[in-house]
């Protein structure tokens, strides 16, 4: 026996869309993602034609891009969080690098939503509308010199002006212009329509001096660089972006507010550490899961080498740590939604607890089963070395584990 579902309070409904999530990402996204990662040129991601949007199309078909978006909107308002985590869960069950790609794809939308700007916020409706997968989007946050120190914007290190964002925004006038680069980790980076992109309104207040804006990425002055070779993650597309005497309404900076910024990345913060948390433990159960059934069918020395004893002690070290990453990432999730929704402070220390967990042990279960498969878990004939190395990058993504960390910490 696996995992068992030990939340025995589901209903019947979150049951039904945790059942029929499964079915869909295991059998629509996985084998893509497996595709996807065996091309040899990243280019080829994204290209047209490749099998990347046929898997956005179809999923868009289904509604899940809308599911958290306000009616209001145009989207389906969800608003029950377990439903949202266990879905979350299959999702990296599935394909981890989809799901990283999918959650930034409506980053600039949801952030248009702030704006009260018909013309910005109409962006929101677009997208909920839209099946085709042509409203594309990322998070640009990322920079050359500023990685995971971007965490660091409300402690005495981010009141640095040397700690001031390399993307900068003058205002002059009705519009601001926009220089600048953002590195070459910007999930979605050369596939997206439009950034929600972090940035600097007053470099003398360092990474406090920030603010968001939603920008279209077909503007003059816009480039990408290519799409970057990476030894996981490989269905998800991450590029550099380049902004050079880019010009936007005043309308589109959605977040000009020095007192209102804090609060958005913390809640940045707290949103993508708690999601990272969800897909990781799915991450983990899906190595768990590949290393229980090669275990049951792989003969040695006359039989299962489920019967061996240190494969089995390996399987139930395994099998704890799973289900401690999914107990933890569920109850932050739950916890935090709960806060968002009542308008309350989030506990960030959670988050960044379960994303630190989750991957930690995906990236370590995912090491194990390439133990208890031996030689075949190094072949691309076993999904169970994709896992290892989509495992391996989520140590480093969304922050780096010992930056959070030591945020976290400090939080205490």
């Amino acid at each position: 026996m696996g995992i068992l579902e030990l939340n025995l309070d589901l209903t019947d409904e979150q049951k039904a869309l945790r059942d029929a999530s499964r079915r869909f990402f295991r059998e629509v996204w996985r084998p893509a993602s497996i595709a996807l990662d065996k091309l040899p040129d990243p280019a080829d991601v994204i290209a047209e034609g490749s099998v990347l949007w046929d898997v956005f199309r179809q999923t868009r078909e289904l509604g899940y891009h809308k599911m958290a978006i306000p009616e209001a909107f145009g989207g389906l308002g969800m608003v029950d969080p377990m439903a949202s985590a266990l879905i979350c869960e299959e999702m990296g069950y599935a394909a981890p690098g989809l799901a990283v790609s999918w959650s930034v794809n409506s980053s600039p939308f949801t952030y248009a939503m702030l704006s009260p700007d018909p013309a910005v916020n109409g962006l929101v409706r677009q997208y909920c509308a839209d099946t085709q997968a042509k409203m594309t989007g990322c998070w640009a946050l990322t920079e050359p010199d500023h990685g995971s120190d971007w965490i660091l914007f409300d402690g005495d290190a981010g009141s640095n002006p040397a700690m001031a964002g390399q993307v900068r925004a003058v205002l002059r006038g009705d519009e601001y212009v926009l220089n600048g680069q953002k590195a070459a980790w910007v999930s979605n980076g050369t596939l997206a329509g439009y950034a929600s992109l972090f940035l600097c309104l007053d470099p003398s207040k360092g990474q406090a001096g920030g603010g968001v804006a939603v920008v279209p990425l077909n503007l003059p002055g816009v480039s990408r660089g290519k799409p970057l070779d990476k030894i996981g993650q490989r269905d998800l597309n991450q590029g550099e972006i380049f902004f050079d005497n880019v010009r936007i309404p005043k309308s589109m900076m959605v977040v000009a507010d020095p007192a209102m910024y804090p609060t958005v990345i913390n809640g940045q913060l707290a949103g993508a550490n708690m999601w990272m948390g969800c897909i990781f433990s799915g991450t983990a159960h899906s190595a768990y899961d590949e290393a229980l059934a090669y275990a049951r069918q792989r003969v040695q020395g006359g039989r299962p080498i489920i019967e061996h004893q240190n494969v089995k002690l390996k399987l139930f070290e395994m099998f704890t740590s799973v289900e401690a990453a999914r107990s933890l990432s569920r109850r932050v999730w739950m916890y935090n939604s709960t806060q968002r929704r009542n308008l309350q402070p989030q506990a960030i220390e959670y988050s960044i607890a379960s994303k630190i967990l989750s991957t930690e042990t995906a990236f370590r279960v995912a090491s194990q089963a390439i133990q208890i498969f031996g030689g075949n878990g190094l072949t691309r004939e076993y999904v169970i070395e994709k896992i290892f190395r989509d495992a391996r990058a989520a140590l480093i993504e969304d922050g780096v584990n010992e930056s959070l960390a030591l945020l976290g910490a400090g939080r205490l």
